[in-house]
């Protein structure tokens, strides 16, 4: 692209990047020819689309299929209060569309899956991933690695976060780094263990940072390195990192050449919840309507809330009888919870409450079950309404 691809408009706009001697008129004409996708329109999704519309990125495509609520306002700065309930896609295409009218907004309305990740990936030339959860990490790495798609990632949990760039050529994946996810339940996400607000936007607009000089060809990448962001230190360390020749995905001989169940190979999904536990009895799904049916039949079992004392204050079960006890707290009051009685336990969806659950088997307890979906299903299938986070 040249000059002439530049309207007048445009080159008003976008003056101080032309400027730049490593922009100019031909690096801005490779940015409105860049097509960028951006996985999440959440806490890193905000600041780094925001950015990249303000440059002058041609085409930014977002994948999300959620909808705004009061919680995310706090750093999600896409989005205000009168988006709250709205689509997050929709609220993103208009406020990106009002930073930059220049720019096309492309909506993936769908949840990201082995099954479309390589179809919708494939039509851009930078990922950049905001998400929140190791499922989606892997699979948008490794879709990455196999269209041969440079991989933008970054990650924020409290006051903590990283920033780096996978899938280059010659460069580590994120596969080369964690090979294996951690235990489910292990690391909370931003939901269970809290983020600091401003994070996600220092974090998101180094992503922002690194995407336009992919683009522009400029610089030196963050490929091979790891930036570590610690915000109450104010401090900044890098950690170096190779490719490892015998990564399964970008190795040198790869053992896997296709996208696998995420889930499961995160341990979130699985008959493994109904599995015995060291010899104690299996543990049991029970579905948010199911739950309420047994209660209004008259056979209420304890229901156990393992979430953290201020998610109880935002929202709980107690009317129902639920007790409290978080799981850190659990080997240490167990006593407080009955034998021989049934017991369904809780927490936000699902994850720390199998975790609990299988530490209750272990103990003799039972008959147990998980709350499918956490106090999030009893909030959209049985109480809507209940306010939660």
């Amino acid at each position: 692209m040249t000059r002439s691809d530049l309207s007048q408009a445009e080159l008003h706009r976008y003056a101080r990047h032309i400027a730049l001697p490593e922009v100019g008129l031909e690096g801005q004409a490779r940015l409105k020819a860049g097509k960028v996708l951006c996985v999440g329109a959440g806490g890193l999704g905000s600041p780094l689309s925001l950015y990249l519309a303000a440059a002058g990125v041609g085409t930014l495509g977002i994948v999300d299929f959620d909808t705004v609520d009061t919680s995310n306002l706090q750093r999600q700065i896409l989005h205000g209060t009168e988006d709250v309930g709205r689509s997050k896609l929709d609220s993103a295409a208009d406020r990106l569309r009002s930073v930059n009218p220049h720019v096309e907004v492309i909506r993936h309305e769908v949840r990201l899956s082995a099954q479309n990740a390589c179809d919708i990936l494939s039509g851009y030339d930078v990922v950049v991933d905001g998400t929140d959860n190791f499922p989606t990490r892997y699979l948008v790495n490794d879709a990455c690695v196999l269209l041969g798609k440079p991989n933008v990632y970054g990650s924020v949990f409290r006051w903590e976060g990283q920033v780096s760039v996978f899938g280059t050529k010659g460069g580590p994946c994120y596969r080369c780094l964690f090979r294996e996810p951690p235990p489910p339940g292990l690391v909370p996400n931003c939901a269970e263990g809290g983020v600091l607000g401003v994070l996600p936007g220092i974090i998101g607009s180094m992503q922002a940072m690194e995407t336009i000089k992919l683009l522009l060809g400029q610089g030196n990448s963050l490929a091979g390195r790891l930036l570590i962001f610690d915000a109450l230190e104010m401090t900044w360390r890098e950690v170096g990192l190779r490719r490892n020749p015998n990564c399964p995905v970008c190795g040198d001989t790869p053992t896997q050449t296709g996208l696998i169940d995420y889930e499961l190979f995160c341990g979130i999904r699985g008959d493994d919840d109904a599995r015995e536990v060291d010899g104690a009895a299996p543990i049991g799904r029970m579905t948010a309507a199911a739950l309420a049916e047994t209660m209004s039949g008259g056979h209420a079992p304890f229901l156990l809330d393992v979430r953290e004392p201020w998610e109880w204050a935002v929202s709980n079960l107690a009317g129902h009888g639920a007790r409290l006890i978080p799981l850190a707290e659990l080997e240490a009051r167990i006593g407080e919870v009955p034998r021989g009685r049934p017991i369904v336990v809780y927490c936000r969806s699902g994850q720390r409450s199998l975790n609990a659950a299988r530490r209750l088997a272990v103990a003799g307890f039972g008959p147990i079950s998980n709350l499918e979906g956490g106090i999030l299903s009893w909030a959209q299938d049985v109480e809507p309404g209940l306010p939660v986070v």
